[in-house]
Formats: C-alpha cells, sequence, structure tokens
C-alpha cells in the first residue's frame, strides 16, 4: 500500500460524515470520493468533506480505479450487499456495524473478502481504540482476579417515526442491531480476555424485551452465559435513556469503564479499577483521539493481513458476535420481514448467478435430464431458514445444483426450507432435488406414495429428480418395492430411482426383478462411503459400501455416499488421545483409519490442502462415478470442500491413502 490510503465513501448520511472527519483527522487516510444515490448530495458531501470525487451511483464509487478502501454507511439491510460488490470490485473494505441483518448476511459477506483477497472490518470504532486494549489487557492480567459477571448497557431515547431507520422494519430497525452490538461484542470480548483468548462465545443467551408496532425492538436485556461460569448482563434501547457504560466484576474486585463505546467524547477516557480493600479506584488513562481516525488507522495498519488484529474484529470475531445477536432476537421473537421465507432475495443480486467463469463440475445419471453437481449439498443440519437461504445460495453460486433431503428430515421442517428457498430463488428447474423416503419403522411399500406426496407439498413441487428409499425392509420382497415405486415414476412424480442404506445384493436383485418387467429400476446407491471405515454405524439399519469398489464399476450404478468425510474425522479434530466427542471415537476411531489419517495430513502438506480436502478428493478420484454428499454448517465449510474438486489424486495416491497397515 502507498502512505497515504484513498477512501470513497458509500453512502452520505450522518455515521458517514463523522467517518469522513475521522478520515481527516487519520495519520494514513485521505478521502477521495463520496457516493450517494443522489449526485446532488454526493457533491454537497464532497465540498464539505473535501472529497475530490462524487458519484450518483453506488457502482461508478466501486469502478474507480483510484479508491483504494471504502467505507459503507448505507443502512443496515445494505451492508452485505454493498460489501460482497466492493470485494468484488478489489476494494479492502469497512463495513459499518452490524455487518448484516443476521450470521447468514455476515458468512457471504465475509466469504466474498476471502475470494476477492482484500481486507475486511466491522466498523466497532470502539475496538480500535487504545482504551479497549489496555481493558482488554487488565482482564487478561488478572487486575480483578477471577472475572465472574460483566454488565453493559447502550440505548437511548428517540422520538417514534415509524419510517425512520430506527424504527423501520425494512431498513434493519431496533436497539438490538443498532447498538445493542456493542455490549454483546463487548461481554465476549472480556469473557475471551478473561480465558486468554481474543474473545469468547456465549454457551446460552436468554432474554427478554419489547417490540414496536412495526416489529423492531424498542428496549431489550439479555443474559449471555459463557465458558467458565461468566455471566453477561446487555441491554439496549431505542426508546429508554441507559447508562451507556460498562462494568466488569472479579473475585478481586471490578473495573468501570464510563465511556466504552466513545471514549474521549466527554472528556478523558479512563479505566477506573476498584481493588478489594481499596478505597479509592486506581484511574487507568490511555491515549486518545478522533475516534473515526483511529479506526482509519486501524484498517491501514491491517491491510497486509486482510483482517484487523485484536481487539479490533476479526472475521471469526463478527461471525460470533452476529450469531449471538441472532440468538438475542430470537430469544424475544424479533424477526425482520425481509427475513421471512417469502420476502427473502439473494446478498449478491437480484437473481442467483454463477460466481466465476465456470461451475461446478458435473455428471450425469441415466434417466435424468439435468447434469448433477459431483458435490451434493445435505440439508439435513439447516434448521433455520435464514441461515439455510445463505448456505443454498452459497453453494448454488459456485455451480452446485443438487440437494438431498429427506422425508424424517426435521419433521418435515428441513423439506419446507429447501422448497422455500427454491420458490423464492425461481430455480425449480435449475436444481435437482434428491428426496428421500420410507426410513425405519415406515419401511413398507405401501407407505411410499403417501409419504412421497407430503414431502412433495412440503417442497412446493409436483416431482422430485431423484427419489431414494431411506432404509430397506428385507422382509419385502424386492419385486414389492420396486412395483410401488414405479407408480410414482408412471405419475410423473419421480423421475429417478435409487436406494440408501441397501446392500448391494439386494440392489442388484431388484434391478433384475425391473428389467425382466420392463420396469425403472435403481440407478444410484447412497450408502456410506470414504476414506475413513466405519467402525460401527452412526445409526441403526446404516450400510457401508467400503470394499465394495469392483461391484459399483462392473454394474455401472452411481454411488451418492453420505459421511464422505467420516464426519469430521479428517479435520484435525480426532487424535488417539481425544476422545472427547464420543460418537466420532465410536464410529471411526481404530489403527487403520489413524493410519490413513497420518497419510492424509502428509499429502494434505504436499498439496497445501486441508485434510479433509484431501479426504473428500479421494472419494471423488474413484474409478467410478461418485457424488459425495456434503453438510457444511459454514459456507467456508463449503468452500473448503469445494476445493476437492480442483484437486485431482493420481490414482497411485488414491491407492496409497487406502493401504490396509
Amino acid at each position: 500500500m502507498a502512505e497515504t490510503l484513498n477512501w470513497g465513501i458509500v453512502g452520505c448520511g450522518n455515521i458517514a460524515k463523522k467517518f469522513a472527519r475521522g478520515v481527516a483527522a487519520s495519520k494514513t487516510g485521505a478521502l477521495l470520493a463520496a457516493a450517494s444515490r443522489s449526485k446532488q448530495k454526493a457533491e454537497d458531501f464532497a465540498q464539505e468533506y473535501g472529497a475530490e470525487k462524487a458519484f450518483g451511483s453506488y457502482e461508478e464509487l466501486l469502478a474507480d480505479g483510484d479508491v483504494q478502501a471504502v467505507y459503507i454507511a448505507t443502512p443496515h439491510p445494505y451492508h452485505p450487499h454493498w460489501t460482497v460488490q466492493a470485494a468484488s470490485a478489489g476494494k479492502h473494505v469497512l463495513v459499518e456495524k452490524p455487518i448484516g441483518l443476521n450470521h447468514g448476511d455476515a458468512m457471504q459477506a465475509i466469504e466474498a473478502a476471502f475470494e476477492n483477497d482484500v481486507f475486511l472490518m466491522e466498523a466497532f470504532m470502539y475496538r480500535c481504540h487504545p482504551q479497549t486494549a489496555k481493558l482488554a489487557e487488565l482482564v487478561r492480567e488478572g487486575a480483578i482476579g477471577e472475572v465472574r459477571m460483566v454488565r453493559a448497557a447502550f440505548g437511548f431515547h428517540a422520538g417514534f417515526n415509524p419510517e425512520g431507520r430506527l424504527f423501520s422494519n425494512a431498513l434493519g430497525g431496533g436497539g438490538i442491531l443498532d447498538v445493542g452490538c456493542y455490549p454483546v461484542s463487548f461481554a465476549r470480548l472480556i469473557a475471551g480476555a478473561a480465558g486468554g483468548r481474543p474473545f469468547a462465545e456465549p454457551e446460552k443467551v436468554e432474554a427478554v424485551g419489547e417490540l414496536t408496532e412495526t416489529g423492531v425492538d424498542a428496549w431489550s436485556a439479555g443474559v449471555l452465559r459463557f465458558p467458565g461460569g461468566i455471566v453477561a448482563q446487555v441491554s439496549t434501547s431505542v426508546q429508554v435513556q441507559l447508562t451507556n457504560n460498562a462494568e466488569i466484576y472479579g473475585s478481586e474486585g471490578r473495573i468501570l469503564i464510563p465511556q466504552p463505546w466513545q471514549p474521549g467524547r466527554f472528556g478523558p477516557p479512563e479505566i477506573l479499577v476498584y481493588r478489594k480493600g481499596a478505597d479509592e479506584p486506581e484511574r487507568v488513562e490511555t491515549e486518545s483521539g478522533d475516534l473515526y481516525g483511529i479506526e482509519a488507522d486501524c484498517v491501514a495498519a491491517n491491510i497486509e493481513s486482510r483482517q484487523a488484529a485484536s481487539p479490533a474484529m476479526s472475521w471469526d470475531d463478527t461471525l460470533g458476535n452476529m450469531r449471538a445477536l441472532d440468538a438475542w432476537r430470537s430469544a424475544i421473537g424479533q424477526c425482520f420481514d425481509s427475513e421471512k421465507p417469502e420476502n427473502s432475495r439473494p446478498v449478491r443480486g437480484a437473481r442467483l448467478a454463477l460466481r466465476g467463469e465456470s461451475g461446478m463440475v458435473c455428471g450425469r445419471l441415466p434417466g435424468l435430464e439435468k447434469k448433477i453437481s459431483r458435490l451434493v449439498m445435505g440439508v439435513d443440519n439447516q434448521t433455520d431458514p435464514v441461515h439455510a437461504a445463505a448456505m443454498f445460495d452459497d453453494y448454488f453460486e459456485r455451480g452446485g445444483n443438487c440437494f438431498d433431503t429427506a422425508y424424517i428430515y426435521g419433521r418435515g421442517l428441513l423439506e419446507r426450507n429447501l422448497g422455500d428457498w427454491i420458490r423464492s430463488r425461481g430455480v425449480r428447474e435449475e436444481v435437482v432435488v434428491l428426496a428421500k423416503g420410507c426410513h425405519t419403522p415406515e419401511n413398507f411399500p405401501e407407505r411410499f406414495m403417501p409419504q412421497l406426496d407430503e414431502s412433495l407439498e412440503r417442497l412446493g413441487t409436483d416431482y422430485t429428480d431423484i427419489y431414494m428409499l431411506h432404509r430397506d425392509n428385507e422382509d419385502v420382497p424386492v419385486g414389492e418395492w420396486i412395483d410401488a415405486l414405479n407408480e410414482g415414476v408412471a405419475a410423473g412424480r419421480a423421475r429417478v430411482l435409487g436406494a440408501s442404506n441397501w446392500t448391494l445384493e439386494r440392489i442388484a436383485a431388484a434391478n433384475e426383478y425391473a428389467g425382466q418387467k420392463g420396469l425403472v429400476g435403481f440407478s444410484a446407491v447412497s450408502n456410506n462411503y470414504s476414506l475413513a471405515e466405519m467402525v460401527e454405524p452412526p445409526w441403526r439399519g446404516c450400510v457401508s459400501a467400503k470394499g465394495h469398489e469392483a461391484w459399483f464399476r462392473e454394474n455401472g450404478i452411481a454411488l451418492m455416499p453420505w459421511s464422505s468425510q467420516a464426519r469430521g474425522f479428517f479435520t484435525g479434530r480426532a487424535r488417539p488421545d481425544d476422545r472427547s466427542d464420543p460418537e466420532l471415537v465410536r464410529c471411526w476411531y481404530s489403527a487403520g483409519n489413524f493410519k490413513r489419517l497420518e497419510r492424509v495430513e502428509e499429502l494434505a502438506g504436499r498439496h497445501g490442502v486441508t485434510g479433509v480436502t484431501i479426504a473428500l478428493a479421494w472419494v471423488l478420484g474413484q474409478d467410478f462415478q461418485t457424488f459425495p454428499l456434503i453438510g457444511p454448517r459454514l459456507v467456508s465449510e463449503t468452500r473448503t470442500s469445494c476445493d476437492a474438486l480442483e484437486l485431482e489424486l493420481t490414482p497411485e495416491e488414491v491407492a496409497w491413502l487406502d493401504l490396509k497397515d
């Protein structure tokens, strides 16, 4: 970077004015450009704050090659979109808090920064101030002993205006996102410092609050419980004037921070340390300056690392803060209209589109016209529709088009979440829906059509591209299953058939029957298959395909394996001496698997990728057709899974990874 960082400001409201003054007071920044939806407003802003350029659209500012960093000062709901657009334009980004309305927004904004290799920070200016760094230092050093409780408040009384930003549902109003995010970020910082870490995540969030007639929170208080027994009380409001300070209580005293959020605004910033037994507090003062200027300098100082150094907001810190805010809002029943499934829209644009020049590697199944992405998105852990939409958007934009769901997942909730997303995005003919049914104890042929009809109703579609029996019932002759399934095919309700957790002998017998009767047989099998051998099934009735590779080669049937990454065995969590995850131990711990893990880690080092990438590339690298099911919970996990598509292992590497000794 040059000595001076050239800034552009997107949005010309009050907070933008404060930042413009801050850039002028900074040691590293210069205000080059401002953009507004009104050219006149941008010109007035530029003239008042000394910017050389004014634009009547945000797009024009982002296209300016002289702008190096962008401060996004739009209303809350537009933060993630313009963060993505700015990152895609190669600009470093400081985005006003909150980074989005929810954790899903935050994930996508951060992923854009990662993909485009730019700096990104959520603009909590108090986290950049020397007072906050000193406070974290005092806590780490044990100035008041063991931290036990935290109290933090930020709230004010604003006149009610249903159209104004603070109370507008459409503009993401309410206290929690506007200023309640400060106390939450403070509590997480202090709980982390108490444990020698940059931040900590609450184990539990409970809250009460009052909503306005527009559906945003007017005032609310929450309680956060952290590991180690630390409890934090946080409060916020837009219709009650609060004390707007913070206190930390320890075993050997307490700390009062009179100006936690705007240090230096009402006099020199200071920290008051009340030590046990002392008559008067110790006053700890720190350097100060323009809050926003310090923030601008923080960005410049951390540009090369692409993330801020603690106590400023790193990406993981931002993600954790948004998760906690989601939990707070959920606890009081606050949900924005834009977050409801029928109103949901993609972050990147009005319609989903592929990112990059090409989509994901695809394959085909006999009988299905659509191509199928080699990685299949499992929906079994996407219980929250807002989070699910973010995950599905990201997967689709990467070129993924196949979604695996089942009648029993979440008692129908997860099928509804997927159906709502497909409908809101208008992509039914662009995606492949893999539905499953007839799980134990309802694995009888007569349950097939009723369950299929109910699944289709939940999904909001007339047909499923692939339908699989979820479990086998070996007391039922294979012919009865094939006859029943073909009723669905004949009715146009299912296009391609498959079976999950069936033995290959039963699959072969079923297909022989179908061939004799001129009926549709099974084109795909979804059994377990991963580099790690399953020691015990995670659930009753599970079947593994490991060791049966020759059968798939000879029969030309595709394998769509579940637990293709051995449920996290290759993530680094599995170690012979770490038995903290009993399910991982029961299903995957064996001497042979730990030998495979050693080889995975060695090969990952050679290729410069993660262990899970190697393990998934092994499944993809078989000499028969595989479509691994993946179950990411974060978009970053989807990305690392997609990395496996770019890694082509040699036949020798594939064989070496699975050596038996």
